[in-house]
């Protein structure tokens, strides 16, 4: 279905593992060639921790692919590494959206498209706070892989205090990119969130304040330990 070469690689004798040796010679080869800018290695193994540190020290960036199991070592040797569990869950709720029924919209009776228009727009004022409202709360816990916890909130805390302006706040996108640099494997799916924004949200330890960039369409995300 995905257009996949498969490459066969024979064993020359028992006990040893003959694809990782192939794998990262073919890996070398390709860095050698500067015509990339970056690899993704899919694999819970060890054994591709010094490939991955090779890789970036030759300036590629490096993607990591795996199981929970996946030994922090090579996790830590990536730029960013994302568990295979979190993908699958993704796909199953895409299908699980997908066969739920469409909802029937009922037709307006005609004496409702006869009230004034002073109730039409009080209406539409209503439903547009409520849709607001609604676009602002956190979004529901779907499961995720992983549980919030201390650690989490340690990590995230530790992230704000070093990017924080005189008065607390930080900025989301960089309080986001620092916590992957410091925790390659982090992803707010891990804990049943799509977005970072929903996640902190969540957890009700933060002030979150939206500003205005000048474009109606775009807000960018300030956040504050409470309490500071």
């Amino acid at each position: 279905d995905y257009a996949i070469s498969p490459i066969q690689q024979f064993s020359y004798t028992t006990g040893k593992n003959a694809t990782d040796s192939a794998m990262i010679i073919d890996a070398m080869d390709i860095l050698y060639t500067d015509r990339i800018d970056g690899f993704v290695l899919v694999s819970s193994d060890s054994d591709f921790t010094k490939l991955a540190t090779r890789l970036r020290e030759s300036g590629k960036t490096v993607y990591g692919f795996g199981e929970m199991k996946t030994p922090n070592a090579f996790i830590a040797a990536c730029d960013r590494f994302i568990y295979l569990e979190i993908i699958g869950q993704h796909a199953e709720d895409e299908e699980q959206d997908k066969e739920k029924p469409e909802k029937e919209v009922a037709a307006k009776p005609a004496s409702r498209a006869r009230a004034s228009t002073r109730k039409e727009t009080e209406k539409k004022e209503t439903e547009k706070k409520a849709a607001a409202d609604k676009k602002q709360a956190p979004a529901k816990d779907k499961g995720g892989i992983r549980k919030i916890d201390r650690n989490l909130i340690q990590l995230i805390n530790s992230s704000i205090r070093d990017v924080e302006d005189e008065n607390g706040w930080a900025f989301l996108a960089e309080v986001g990119n620092l916590i992957i640099k410091k925790q390659p494997s982090f992803d707010s799916r891990n804990y049943g969130y799509d977005k970072l924004t929903t996640l902190v949200k969540s957890m009700g330890k933060y002030d979150i304040e939206m500003r205005d960039t000048g474009n109606p369409n775009v807000k960018l995300v300030y956040l504050k330990i409470k309490g500071r």
